[in-house]
Formats: C-alpha cells, sequence, structure tokens
C-alpha cells in the first residue's frame, strides 16, 4: 500500500510540473508538453495533480475540449474507485 501512496504523490507531482512548464512554453510560443501526455498522466493516477495545476496556473481552463476531455477521466476514476471500494466490502 505503501508503494501505491507513493506511485500517486510521484504521479500527480509530475503532471503538475508538467502542467506547469506547458503553461509556461505556451506563453513564451516555444513547444508544448501535448495533451495526449497530460491525459495519460492524468489517468494513470495524476488527475489530483493535473486539475490542481490548472486551477493554480490557468491552464487550459478556457479550452472546452481539454475540458470535456478531463471531466470524462475523472468520471471514469470516479466509477473506478466506487466499483472498488462497493466490491471491497
Amino acid at each position: 500500500m505503501e508503494v501505491l501512496l507513493l506511485y500517486f504523490l510521484f504521479i500527480n507531482i509530475l503532471v503538475f510540473i508538467f502542467a506547469g512548464y506547458d503553461k509556461s512554453q505556451a506563453r513564451k510560443n516555444n513547444r508544448r508538453i501535448s495533451e495526449k501526455t497530460l491525459f495519460l498522466m492524468a489517468l494513470t493516477g495524476g488527475s489530483p495533480g493535473l486539475l490542481t495545476a490548472m486551477l493554480l496556473f490557468r491552464h487550459k481552463t478556457s479550452k472546452t475540449s481539454f475540458i470535456v476531455k478531463f471531466a470524462v477521466i475523472l468520471v471514469i476514476q470516479v466509477a473506478f474507485i466506487i466499483t472498488y471500494l462497493n466490491y471491497k466490502k
């Protein structure tokens, strides 16, 4: 269980850094982190980190397609957690 918690801490810090870096690159019109990479990191457990970065850096918050795709990832993760918790009982 400790390894799993360390993984989630790591992936959330990493996606937070990636999103912050992407925002920095966007301001400079430089090469960016792909949305696919950010979504993959969110899907593998980094949703809280990405959501925090989105709100803190105001990154991708006005891009509707990004918000919708991110919301789908959150719904999938919440459904998975609920299913897991119900199965565990």
